[in-house]
This record gives structure tokens, C-alpha cells and sequence, in this order.
């Protein structure tokens, strides 16, 4: 089946639909490495209603992958089969308050719900003025950065079912560790609400301007990236373990080891997803050699090589 025979198929299907469905649409824009094939189909929902009534209708056999701003992944070059469920600032990027509860749409920046608890006075996410990505990815991965974790704040967050259901999952049913959370197969995250504690804003921004002035002098922002690539073992700092096993700028083709933090792997302006896979998967390799430790990919790789 063709990217277009599938949307096609789609289409047919769900005559109700109101969102964008597109054939063979390439992935690599759309995401922060900047590589990466087709989804054979791509759907952006209108909304919860319009994503909830795609998910009931498409059939089982069809698979389905959420993407967010593609910070924290590697689209691999041979595309992704099945559909790519892209969530719009439109739809999914409403950020509210309310006393010391801020609630935020899956496709809302990190960032941006740093910035609105701040100005609330909502402290305890400043962290997240420090991770490039979306709730919705943050809740997937209990997405950390400057002591601070997604788990520490969330309180519940919404989503729709493969089968449509729309369901509410509390902190205790995410059963959240490091890196990573336990939602319901095929779980599409919409809506998060998240608890701080109020404080004085100049406090919070105290806090938040010392997140950035980190990210600033230790990372390389600017860079075609993913972010951190490996998660930290237990006892160790992935970065201290790459340095050690004399990665530090390392290259594979277009793609690199940072120079300026090696948990980073960046394309310096012609790398394939091959390129930066293979670069990381290297990178593991020696780190295995020179000090016993196997490194875990932190990026999520997706789709067909």
C-alpha cells in the first residue's frame, strides 16, 4: 500500500473527520536533528473530539505514532509506516491557572508552561523552562532537567485510547521512573494538570534565569540536536562516561559528538538518520569497552532504516 492509498483508505473511512490527514509527508522538517523519511500518512486533529473519533475509526492493523516538535527523536530515513499523529498548538496549546494549578494541552512547549505558572505565580516548573519539547512528550518520558521531574508536579493527565475512549490517568496510574512513564498501549496524551505552590514571581524567575543561563553555557542549543541522547546510569553521568571513552567530537559522517556537552550528538549540516544512529550506537560501543557501563538510549528512535 501506497502512502497515498492509505490516506486515501483513510479518508474514506471517516467522512466526519476534521482535521488535516496527508499522504507521504517528510518527517525530517519536523523535527530537531532535521532528518528522517515520510510518515505514510500524517494526521494533525482538529482537536480532542476530532483525534478521539480518528482513533475509533482507524483500523487496528493501521499504526499510529505521536509526535510533538521532535526534540527528543530520530525519525530514521526509510520513514514511518502507518499514520503520525502530529498534535497542533491550535488544538492541543492551551495553558491555563487557576490558584497553584496549571493546566496545559499536550502540544504546549515546555517552555511556554514555565513562563505562564511564572507569571501566576506558580513556582516548582521552572524546570521545565530547561527542556526543549512538549507536555505531552514530558509526560511520556517524565521528562527531567535541573533536579526537577515531570512526576514531581503532574497531578493527571487526559488522553484519548486506541479505541477512542477518552480517559484520565492520575500520577500513581502513569507509575513514573526515570526517563519514562506506563500509560495504556497506544495512549495519546492531550491534556496535563499539574500542582506547584505560590510564590513570589521574582523568586521563580530568579530560578528560571539560572535554568537557561545553564543551557545557555553547557549545551549546544544553537545545534541541530536531539538533546541528551543517553540516560544516566545508575551512579554515573552519561556525559562523564562518553568523555572518558574519548568521544568528545567524535564523527560519522554529517553527524557528530558535541563538542561542548557529549551527550549530545549533532548533525553538522549533511547527516542521515543513519548517520546519527550509528554515531550513538558507536559511542555505546566504546563507552562498553572502556568502562563496563552500557549506555541506554534517551532519544527515541522510530520508523524504517
Amino acid at each position: 500500500m501506497t502512502s497515498s492509498d492509505l490516506a486515501s483508505r483513510l479518508a474514506a473511512l471517516m467522512p466526519a473527520l476534521r482535521g488535516r490527514l496527508v499522504a507521504g509527508q517528510l518527517l525530517g522538517p519536523l523535527t530537531w536533528f532535521r532528518v528522517g523519511g515520510p510518515a505514510e500518512a500524517l494526521f494533525t486533529p482538529a482537536d480532542e473530539a476530532d483525534l478521539s473519533y480518528f482513533m475509533a475509526q482507524v483500523p487496528a492493523d493501521v499504526p499510529v505514532y505521536p509526535l510533538g516538535v521532535g526534540s527528543n527523536m530520530i525519525v530514521r530515513d526509510g520513514g514511518v509506516r502507518g499514520v503520525v499523529i502530529r498534535l497542533s498548538p491550535r488544538g492541543f496549546g492551551q495553558v491555563s491557572t487557576a490558584d497553584n494549578m496549571v493546566t496545559a494541552g499536550a502540544a504546549a512547549l515546555d517552555k511556554r508552561v514555565a513562563e505562564a505558572a511564572a507569571s501566576a505565580s506558580v513556582g516548582g516548573l521552572e524546570f521545565f523552562f530547561g527542556i526543549p519539547g512538549t507536555i505531552g512528550g514530558a509526560v511520556t518520558m517524565n521528562a527531567g532537567a535541573n533536579g526537577g521531574e515531570t512526576k514531581d508536579v503532574l497531578v493527571s493527565a487526559r488522553g484519548v485510547m486506541r479505541d477512542g475512549a477518552i480517559r484520565t490517568l492520575s500520577n500513581t496510574d502513569l507509575s513514573f521512573a526515570y526517563r519514562t512513564s506506563q500509560s495504556p498501549p497506544g495512549f495519546i496524551f492531550t491534556e496535563a494538570l499539574f500542582a506547584g505552590r505560590i510564590e513570589a514571581p521574582e523568586v521563580i524567575r530568579h530560578r528560571m534565569q539560572a535554568v537557561q543561563h545553564h543551557r545557555e553555557t553547557a549545551q549546544p542549543i544553537r545545534e541541530k540536536t536531539g538533546g541528551s541522547t543517553f540516560k544516566n546510569p545508575p551512579g554515573h553521568s552519561a556525559w562523564k562516561l562518553v568523555d572518558a571513552a574519548g568521544c568528545r567530537g567524535l564523527k560519522m559522517g554529517g553527524a557528530q559528538v558535541s563538542e561542548m556537552h557529549c551527550n549530545f550528538l549533532i548533525n553538522t549540516g549533511d547527516a542521515s538518520a543513519a548517520d546519527i544512529e550509528a554515531l550513538g550506537e558507536e559511542v555505546r560501543r566504546r563507552v562498553k569497552a572502556q568502562s563496563g557501563v552500557d549506555l541506554l538510549w534517551e532519544i527515541k528512535r522510530v520508523g524504517e532504516r
